[in-house]
């Protein structure tokens, strides 16, 4: 399964889709990143004049690259024979938070995995800016099924 089509089988559409690519997948991680423009929804009352990306929108786009796309690569075999698109719960996390990510500012998110098993998934995932510093990072767990 190549990038388009985890891509494709997320369970998100804009405005809530936030992966542009995928640059590297494996049994053990992925890495993928997403540009932030500056028209995107929440920018408009997040800050008066002063825009910044909002922690929840951080910790959203660490989970759809680090733990959904890495679940659905995981899952592969069972989405491609039965077509359909997984289901997705997140169930718990932990971020701590470091730098303000602002508009049109393009962020990669690094995902390693912890574990998975019983269809729970488990990573610790950070995200860094393009001066290679950490953004934020923690633990991202949640339950994909088929």
């Amino acid at each position: 399964m190549n990038q388009t089509e985890i891509i494709k089988n997320l369970p998100y559409q804009k405005p809530f889709l936030f992966v542009d690519e995928l640059t590297e997948i494996s049994e053990n991680g992925i890495i993928g990143n997403y540009a932030f423009k500056e028209n995107e929804f929440f920018y408009e009352g997040h800050f008066k004049d002063n825009p910044i990306t909002p922690g929840v929108i951080l910790t959203e786009t660490m989970a759809q690259i680090g733990l959904v796309c890495l679940g659905i690569y995981l899952l592969k075999n069972a989405i491609l024979s039965e077509e359909k698109k997984p289901k997705i719960a997140l169930t718990s996390n932990q971020v701590d938070f470091f730098l303000p990510v602002l508009p049109n500012e393009k962020v990669t998110v690094i995902s390693e995995k912890v574990y998975f098993r019983f269809n729970k998934l488990k990573c610790k995932v950070k995200m860094i800016n393009p001066k290679n510093e950490v953004v934020c990072r923690g633990i991202i767990s949640g339950m994909i099924i088929v």
